[in-house]
């Protein structure tokens, strides 16, 4: 069986994705409405081969509480964390830890968004198959 997982979560507003583009980089790959500004129904983000799919809750939707979501991005290079910690708190993301070396392995950073979701960016691709 071929098997992968994308994380879903709840935003306020259609502000805190565009938050995750400039400050951490993803890229939206559809967006429902195309030109919301407030109220998004459904949207899809992706960072190299990693996705999150999102929307600020409808009526009969998932009842997620906004903020309630912590992510792990794994990246390719020790390099790319404190690129990305510095360019996340440039655009206004609270640091919860700066890049550090983790005793298991890999470089590792947290980031907290405007909704209050945990962002972590670590080179640690988790303990092999």
């Amino acid at each position: 069986m071929t098997a992968f997982v994308i994380p879903t979560t709840r935003v306020s507003s259609r502000t805190t994705i565009d938050f995750w583009v400039e400050a951490f980089g993803l890229e939206i790959l559809t967006i429902d409405p195309e030109d919301a500004t407030d109220t998004v129904n459904y949207a899809e983000l992706r960072l190299g081969d990693g996705r999150v799919m999102t929307g600020t809750g409808q009526e009969g939707g998932l009842k997620l509480a906004v903020g309630a979501a912590s992510l792990y991005w794994v990246l390719d290079a020790e390099a790319e964390i404190d690129a990305l910690h510095e360019r996340a708190v440039a655009a206004g993301a609270t640091s919860i830890f700066a890049p550090y070396d983790a005793p298991y392995g890999g470089r590792h950073c947290t980031l907290r968004d405007p909704d209050g979701h945990a962002w972590s960016f670590g080179t640690y691709r988790g303990v092999p198959s």
